[in-house]
This record gives C-alpha cells, sequence and structure tokens, in this order.
C-alpha cells in the first residue's frame, strides 16, 4: 500500500505564508494561524509545500487503507483560502449557514474573503472540527 502523498514537513509555516500570492492572501494566512493556534491550542505544521495543520488524526478507509492528516487546516490560495476538517462535525451545518459567503467541497471550505465572514463563527468551526477528529 502506498503512503499519502501529503506528509508532516520541517518547513517553516511562517516562510510559506510570507510567500503567498497577494499582500491579502499572507495577511489572511497570518490571521488563520493565530485563530486555529489559539481555538486548538496547536502550533501549524506545514503538511507538503502548501498547508498549514493542526494537530493529527488517523482515518481508515473502506478498502482498510490508512493514514494521518490534520485535524484542522488551511491554505491560503490564489483563489480562495482552502479550510480543512471544519464541516464534518454535527453541529457544523447550522453554524455554515451563520458564516457568510463560502463554497463546500468534497473535503474543504472555501472562503475568498475572511473580511466577508464571521470569525466568531468561523472559530467555532475550528474548534468542533478539532474535536471531532480527536
Amino acid at each position: 500500500m502506498s503512503e499519502n502523498k501529503t506528509q508532516p514537513t520541517g518547513a517553516s509555516v511562517t516562510a510559506f505564508l510570507d510567500s503567498a500570492s497577494t499582500p491579502r492572501r499572507r495577511h489572511e494566512g497570518h490571521q488563520l494561524l493565530a485563530l486555529m493556534h489559539s481555538a486548538t491550542g496547536e502550533d501549524g505544521v506545514m503538511w507538503g509545500p502548501s498547508i498549514v495543520g493542526f494537530g493529527l488524526t488517523t482515518y481508515v478507509y473502506a478498502s482498510g487503507r490508512t493514514g494521518t492528516w490534520p485535524r484542522v487546516g488551511f491554505s491560503p490560495r490564489k483563489a480562495a483560502l482552502s479550510l480543512y476538517g471544519l464541516k464534518d462535525h454535527p453541529a457544523s451545518g447550522p453554524l455554515l449557514a451563520e458564516l457568510g459567503p463560502h463554497k463546500v467541497g468534497a473535503s474543504c471550505l472555501y472562503v475568498t474573503s475572511l473580511d466577508r465572514v464571521d470569525l466568531d463563527v468561523l472559530t467555532r468551526l475550528v474548534e468542533l472540527g478539532y474535536a471531532h477528529y480527536a
């Protein structure tokens, strides 16, 4: 069985965030780093070249394949902020309705701007996601 491609690295989270594509994404990346650190009590760790993760969870697919992934995380991508682990807790649905403009993918929540979402709701989603994957 092959190993997951995305693994924790020793790369600097700060250097990664400082290299984001635009000044706005750099600022939002640092905002998310502080928000997720505060909500989880964990320091951010680089996963692969582009994901900042907090905590660790193990998952098992129906096929029996297992892997590890951050409990919650983010990536300040050019088109949107990709937020991981925030939508699977049973209480997340009602909160997503209060978050503000966003899109939901198979495993991500996409936000185009932190200025347009309720940061208290986002913090609660991070707390729930982190607890969900404990």
